[in-house]
């Protein structure tokens, strides 16, 4: 019987789910490795296979699926990216970015690289740990061999963390043989101490293994190259290295301090962390540049008169530039460069590391309550929660979702709950050059879940130099985590925005409120529910508005900072009896609280049409869409305003993008429809408008508007038929007076559209068709019981 190595020879040529394997480009102890095609993407990547039976069974496939999730959030452009993990035909593969180029080892091939060399490789391997440590993984088997170099001379580390992948610590691994735990421990010449001893690990380990690097980059061999095997492990253990200037003369006296640290034999004696050994190197690669070689001869008396006046002269250029900061000079030399001017941010879906769908809303409730936070800031664009939350699963670069989104920089991370601890590991990177600003991880007791976010919001924002005022600050407080927990069920349910998904947020908002009534962030949600209840036709209006209205003035009794209360307090202000005015003043609250609350831009939109201010209504939609851009609703409500506003030809573009987004998307058609009917496209019109009501059948709304514009096309029969079963149709699904007004309107029976314009003045409705702007209430515009009714609702002062 074929072995299963030979049978792998076999899969060049064939598929993998969608990849096709075109060449095997290595093999090793941990796998055979592949270039191939994926068919997706149209790109090359590297599959790596496991040998047969290293995934013994499924809960070993989901422990290696869980390590693979946290290394493929890695992202450094020193770092190989994990893309995915899977399993085919009974063969379990990585799927990691391809890299071409030649290994280190190749590179090095017995001969000692330049100084300059060694130093601009091993600060790009110090860079890449230190990403990686911030993350808190540990490679575990760093050498030559892992580690490859392209052509444009950029060094990347392979296999990060596979080690651990391959062969997890067990409960037995103590009792084992070293033999047996090598693999599991990294590459013998490569290991540190503390691996040959069993003890901890942590990130001064790949630190040893660095150094040991650093150390054949210089001299050409390994540490402890003419030590026999057998002896090997006693001479890590207790022997110090030749000092590489033995055996490299050139190297410089600093360059071997640098290795030889790395090679301490105890951890706290070692670089602590990868950064630190960064800023050394890079230290020492500016300042070779910057100093000229001192060359002997025969004017050697001459040139060491000068010596004296040089050193000084050197020293008063040196301090010179480093004052004003030459071209960045003082930033690179302190590893303190520069931070690129962001003024656009996104923060993508924090990753659920617990392998528990159950704890989903509490990783999405993280990445919104993050959002929240950062978006008080009022000089930086915070993307909002509807749109990042598209990238939960997305395979694409950060530099093709920043382009997505027109943001310069993303903020990605991780949340791991772990009983009544949180633990969050968050970094900002740069997007176009997808450079690492900075990281950090976060651990608190659960109870502090609130204060943690605003700490994590505060550091991002200090580091992108922007601060949160005071007052945002100062709302950074505890709370019972029970409650928050509660609260984030109920957001987490409230945005799927599905009717069983608002009825789950409302049982979690009435839960956390039934627990405590004073807690005002289930308030707010609380008013948001019934909002959409409304919205949705889960209730009537006039039960569900006035309900809201009543949960957000609640909000903001115990809160009155919460512009998310401020919003749906104005929300409800409009619909209930059209006080447009209140309306406003409340959506002005809102945005002036959190400048990058979208849902407040969009809202105050609805609330500008319905004042008959169209351009200022314009501006507010597309802040909305900048903030939101993948948000169906929003980006409908944008081609919306046009209509109103009368841009037709703009309307119908922003409308087809929408239906691009989502062609199942009922609201984009509905306003594709009205837009079509005004430009005189009747038939693509109507066609428009039936699309809508086959995609949301109960929906009155889509019903009245294809009846709207049949009328426009005239089809007066089909339309009074029509026209009879919305008026049948019962609470809480009744179609608004309003809609059967601009029907009356186009069949031209004045006296009946003023009649339910009337009827809707004294419901309190009046606000969902813009009266004083909509094109389709032009034919009432002379008569004066129009301009009476504008005056009532406060829209006329003439």
């Amino acid at each position: 019987m074929a072995s299963r190595a030979s049978d792998q020879d076999f899969l060049v040529g064939s598929e993998l789910g969608h990849y096709r394997i075109a060449e095997k480009i290595g093999a090793g102890g941990m796998g055979e490795v592949y270039r191939a095609r994926d068919q997706h993407l149209a790109r090359d990547v590297a599959i790596k296979v496991l040998p047969s039976g290293t995934l013994s069974d499924e809960s070993a496939r989901k422990h290696f699926r869980k390590e693979a999730l946290i290394l493929s959030q890695l992202n450094h452009p020193n770092v190989a990216t994990i893309h995915d993990f899977d399993t085919q035909r009974g063969v379990d593969f990585l799927v990691m970015e391809y890299i071409p180029g030649i290994t280190l080892s190749e590179k090095v091939a017995g001969r000692p690289l330049p100084e300059k060399e060694v130093l601009r490789l091993g600060v790009q391997l110090a860079e890449g740990l230190a990403a990686a440590h911030e993350h808190g993984v540990v490679h575990r088997d760093l050498k030559p061999g892992n580690l490859r170099v392209t052509s444009d001379g950029r060094l990347k580390i392979l296999d990060f963390g596979l080690a651990k992948l391959w062969h997890p610590v067990t409960d037995t691994a103590a009792t084992e043989s070293l033999s047996e735990t090598q693999a599991m421990a990294g590459t013998l010449p490569y290991m540190a101490p503390e691996q040959l001893l069993g003890e901890e690990i942590d990130a001064r380990t790949d630190i040893h293994a660095d150094g040991s690097v650093l150390y054949e980059m210089a001299t050409g061999q390994r540490p402890f190259a003419g030590v026999e095997r057998s002896q090997l492990i006693g001479a890590i253990l207790r022997q110090p290295p030749v000092p590489p200037g033995q055996l490299n003369p050139k190297l410089s006296p600093e360059l071997q301090r640098i290795i030889c640290k790395c090679l301490e034999k105890e951890p706290e004696n070692r670089y602590q962390s990868a950064k630190e050994l960064a800023v050394d190197l890079r230290r020492l690669g500016l300042l070779s540049t910057t100093m000229p070689p001192v060359t002997v001869g025969r004017r050697q008396q001459h040139i060491r008169k000068w010596i004296p006046v040089t050193g000084v002269l050197l020293v008063a250029v040196c301090v010179l530039l480093f004052a004003l900061n030459v071209r960045g000079w003082r930033d690179h030399l302190l590893g303190t460069a520069s931070v690129p001017r962001i003024r656009s941010l996104a923060v993508l879906p924090l990753v659920d590391l617990s392998g528990d769908s159950g704890q989903e809303y509490f990783a999405d409730g993280m990445t919104e309550e993050l959002i929240t936070n950062l978006g008080k800031t009022s000089t930086l664009r915070v993307i909002s929660h509807t749109s990042v939350m598209q990238y939960r699963s997305t395979n694409k670069t950060v530099p093709t979702i920043a382009g997505e989104l027109h943001v310069d920089a993303v903020v990605e991370g991780s949340v791991l709950r772990s009983g009544d601890r949180v633990r969050i590991t968050a970094q900002l990177i740069q997007a176009k050059a997808e450079r690492h600003l900075w990281a950090e991880s976060y651990e608190r007791p659960l109870r502090d879940v609130l204060s943690l976010q605003s700490e994590v919001a505060r550091d991002i924002a200090n580091e992108i130099k922007v601060k949160l005022t005071p007052q945002d600050q100062e709302r950074a407080r505890s709370s019972d985590p029970q409650l928050y927990e509660l609260y984030l069920k109920g957001r987490y349910y409230w945005n799927k925005k599905t009717p069983q998904g608002l009825r789950e947020g409302y049982e979690y908002f009435q839960r956390a409120l039934d627990k405590d009534p004073t807690y005002a962030l289930a308030w707010a949600g609380l008013a948001d529910t019934y909002l959409t209840f409304a919205n949705y036709g889960l209730e009537a209006p006039e039960d569900a508005i006035p309900k809201a209205k009543a949960a957000a003035r609640r909000a903001l009794e115990l809160d009155e900072d919460l512009a998310e209360a401020h919003a749906s307090l104005g929300m409800a202000t409009l619909q209930d009896h059209f006080d447009w005015k209140n309306a406003g003043k409340e959506f002005e609250l809102a945005i002036r609280l959190n400048r990058n609350y979208a849902i407040a831009y969009q809202w105050s939109s609805l609330a500008l049409m319905a004042a008959g201010d169209a351009q200022e209504a314009l501006q507010m939609a597309t802040r909305a869409q900048e903030l939101d851009p993948l948000s169906l609703t929003i980006n409908a409500n944008l081609g919306y305003v046009l209509y109103e506003a009368r841009r037709y030809d703009d309307a119908i573009q922003q409308c087809r993008k929408t239906v691009q987004f989502d062609p199942n998307f009922a609201l984009a058609h509905v306003f594709l429809g009205l837009t079509y009917a005004r430009n005189g496209n009747l038939p693509d019109a109507i066609a428009e408008e039936q699309k809508a009501v086959d995609l949301a059948p109960g929906d009155t709304g889509m019903l009245a508007m294809l009846t709207y514009v049949k009328a426009v096309a005239s089809q007066r029969e089909e339309v009074l038929n029509l026209l009879g079963e919305l008026k049948k149709r019962p609470k809480p699904n009744k179609a608004e007076p309003n809609d059967i007004a601009l029907i009356y309107a186009a069949l031209h029976e004045n006296d009946r559209a003023l009649e339910y314009l009337d009827k809707a003045y004294e419901e309190g409705s009046l606000w969902s068709v813009p009266i004083k702007l909509d094109p389709g209430l032009d034919v009432l515009r002379s008569d004066p019981r129009f301009k009476n009714l504008l005056r009532r609702a406060g829209l006329l002062t003439e």
